[in-house]
């Protein structure tokens, strides 16, 4: 059991867009944020990249799975190793496969293993709970969002756009007490994000990512591909919803025949698209969107959220928060949660019946 009282937790996060482990000390209660501590980053190697990729998905009696796990595992175990002081480690893994309704979702990585590894706590598999229940298992960040928008102060509804390998939104409303009463929090996935643009750049030019947006700033979106992903169904799907990272695939192969300017331009129109169309989901309009991940320094992706969404749009810097670190932060902040035994998902955030604490904790 956890001592009484704020508690510094350590979390990490690898998202889908394979850039590499992002880890973050956080010191809380389980409700509020008291404080921010260190962060570290470790890149993947260009191997681990592939190795990771190709596990894309598997699911946990696949072939091969054991192996990208090990890559997982030693990746993370390599950057947590780094910190001290932490007194519970939140392991969110690498998302392979992900079919809530169907066979349900997969994270990589063991935390009992690292839990052996770092001598500490470590709380992991956050969605199978609430996908069990009827969930959709993601996106989980929301009510670390809710924390985030009482910690600076917020008065009224905004919302926090993720931009991973996939696009998230939060709607959040701090004027209520606790993220998990009904109507605080709405969250879904909005569509691809960074994912089909980094596989194009690595595809065609062996670069991990479009840096800053600069060759699709070179290209001219295609209007045609674009209408045809905006008439996707999902779009008209109500929230709580999500995805998986290989749903849009067929937005690749549209844009399999164009430039690399204008292919890069066009997947890129249609992650800041995606994030205009979840927006007419939201319960009341927003003054402010807040980005994070690494979408935000993409000037192209931006400069078409300014001009769509009709509010203030800024990467999360701009409130004091650390964009790159904003997940990890989320994960040892859903960890202690968990640890407390409150809800990581409700309703609003996931779909799922009733609100959940997910996860699971294993100890050295």
């Amino acid at each position: 059991m956890l001592k009484a009282g704020p508690v510094w937790a350590l979390g990490a996060m690898s998202g889908t867009s394979l850039d590499g482990v992002d880890a973050a000390m956080v010191l809380t209660d389980g409700q509020n944020l008291l404080e921010f501590g260190h962060t570290a980053y470790r890149e993947y190697t260009p191997a681990q990249r592939e190795a990771i990729r190709a596990g894309f998905g598997l699911w946990q009696d696949d072939s091969g799975v054991e192996d990208v796990a090990e890559v997982v595992e030693a990746a993370h175990a390599a950057v947590l190793g780094l910190f001290d002081g932490a007194e519970l480690v939140g392991f969110h893994g690498q998302t392979l496969a992900h079919d809530p309704g169907g066979r349900g979702t997969h994270q990589a990585g063991s935390g009992a293993v690292l839990a052996q590894v770092l001598g500490l706590p470590v709380v992991w598999d956050f969605r199978t709970a609430d996908v069990e229940m009827g969930g959709q298992g993601a996106p989980l960040a929301p009510f670390f969002h809710f924390a985030c928008a009482k910690y600076i102060g917020a008065d009224a509804p905004l919302a926090f756009l993720n931009l991973g390998g996939v696009g998230n939104l939060t709607w959040v409303d701090p004027r209520f007490a606790k993220a998990e009463e009904a109507g605080v929090c709405v969250a879904f996935d909005t569509g691809p994000a960074n994912a089909p643009i980094n596989d194009l750049m690595q595809a065609r030019l062996g670069l991990d990512c479009d840096k800053g947006g600069a060759l699709a700033a070179s290209g001219v979106p295609d209007a045609g591909i674009l209408d045809r992903f905006l008439a996707h169904p999902y779009f008209l799907k109500m929230p709580p919803k999500s995805l998986d990272r290989n749903d849009f695939d067929s937005l690749s192969d549209a844009v399999a025949g164009l430039s690399d300017a204008d292919a890069a331009a066009t997947l890129t129109a249609a992650a800041a698209a995606a994030v205009a169309k979840g927006a007419e989901h939201f319960p009341a309009p927003v003054s402010r969107l807040l980005v994070t991940g690494g979408g935000r320094h993409n000037a192209v992706i931006m400069a078409a959220l300014g001009q769509l969404m009709g509010c203030d749009v800024a990467p999360v810097e701009a409130v004091g928060l650390d964009g790159d670190m904003l997940e990890a932060q989320a994960f040892a902040y859903l960890a202690v949660r968990v640890a407390m035994g409150l809800p990581t998902s409700g309703p609003g955030t996931t779909g799922v019946r009733a609100t959940i604490g997910g996860g699971q904790i294993s100890r050295p």
